[in-house]
């Protein structure tokens, strides 16, 4: 029972880390000034999801100026969360 817990939070950390990687994506596409609180919270994201995503974008080159590797890191992320129920 404990086990199905530590999944379920597990599952909801991901799909919190799953929607920090749309918002940062998001924010890519707006100019934000250096300062306020919109900065703030860019550059929180930022620290978050850029080691993550930065590994895909190390292996996915920018295709016509549009960057997939968010994409492609939130669908490795949805592979892991499937793997995980495959095998419980």
């Amino acid at each position: 029972m404990i086990f199905y817990r530590i999944l379920s939070v597990l599952f909801r950390v991901i799909d919190f880390y799953q929607i920090l990687i749309v918002v940062w994506a998001i924010f890519s596409w707006f100019p934000i000034s250096n300062e306020g609180l919109f900065a703030d919270i860019r550059n929180v994201i930022s620290r978050l999801v850029q080691p993550y995503v930065g590994l895909f974008q190390r292996v996915i080159p920018p295709l016509g100026g549009i960057d997939f590797s968010p994409v492609v890191a939130i669908v490795a992320l949805n592979l892991v969360q499937r793997g995980i129920v495959a095998l419980f």
